[in-house]
């Protein structure tokens, strides 16, 4: 556990990287404190993510719906005001975003699973 003191963080003064899915393309605004790691993203319309992520993550959608697709072949719709959580190890998952998205992703070391 770490201590982080009171503070905002303006995300138009982050830096957007952009990362090439398997088709379509996310955009990350990344805040790391230790092993705590905050990010806006946004996933282009018609995005795919190019590899199923076993990292545990909080994801809450601003704007927009996308799916979560787990490795068993299960498909979860979120939309606006909608969040799912999950640690790590636990499932293999992928986002796919028609029309694009916006998310707020929180993970890091308190999600590791014991």
């Amino acid at each position: 556990m770490m201590n982080i003191p009171f503070q905002t963080i303006d995300w138009t003064a982050i830096e957007k990287v952009l990362y090439n899915g398997e088709t379509g393309t996310a955009t990350w605004q990344t805040v790391q404190y230790g092993g705590l790691r905050i990010r806006l993203v946004t996933y282009s319309h018609d995005y795919l993510a190019d590899h199923w992520c076993t990292k545990g993550h909080i994801v809450h959608c601003l704007e927009g719906s996308f799916s979560s697709e787990l490795d068993t072949g299960e498909q979860f719709l979120l939309s606006a005001g909608m969040t799912y959580v999950v640690s790590d190890d636990l499932s293999s998952h992928r986002s796919i975003s028609e029309n694009g998205v916006k998310l707020l992703i929180i993970d890091g070391d308190f999600l590791k699973s014991t």
